[in-house]
């Protein structure tokens, strides 16, 4: 009886015109936002923390995209609105999926964008108090998105750190 309703349903679906089938579709199928985050090193193997002004551990540099807004375009607009200079991403995207907050984040390995001093790097947004650069082996207590996204990039690159 329930496999006869299925198919009825299918049937039934594939006469809705393309446009309705994207509405419902959008409509019944859960809703995640989008984040995009990068994890910049140094030449040395630190890597550059930030802290918001409304969380108490660190986290990598980063943010929700904006409507229509690429991640590529939204993780740079981010590095340049926490940290003050331009970056340049060294890595192939991985995602990290966290079904409780319905998020999903693009994570980068990133570096400095050429000839940007990793000492001039400062706090340019009201959301960030604190920028610090970290020896992976010595990183403070971190953001679980921080430590997620950190994980992950560890696996894709085969590292045991972020270093090289």
């Amino acid at each position: 009886m329930r496999t006869q309703l299925h198919r009825l349903l299918l049937k039934v679906y594939r006469r809705v015109p393309p446009p309705l089938r994207l509405f419902v579709v959008h409509r019944m199928a859960p809703s995640f936002t989008v984040g995009a985050i990068c994890a910049v090193e140094r030449e040395d193997g630190a890597v550059l923390l930030v802290r918001h002004s409304y969380r108490k551990r660190w986290g990598l540099p980063g943010g929700l995209l904006r409507r229509g807004e690429s991640v590529v375009d939204g993780v740079h607009r981010e590095a340049r609105e926490e940290i003050g200079l331009p970056i340049e991403l060294v890595s192939e995207p991985t995602v990290v999926v966290a079904p409780g907050p319905r998020r999903v984040d693009v994570i980068y390995r990133a570096r400095l964008a050429p000839g940007a001093d990793p000492a001039a790097v400062r706090a340019s947004s009201p959301e960030i108090v604190e920028i610090g650069w970290f020896d992976p082996q010595e990183l403070p207590e971190l953001q679980h998105e921080a430590a997620g996204a950190l994980v992950t990039l560890a696996r894709a690159t085969g590292r045991s750190t972020m270093g090289r």
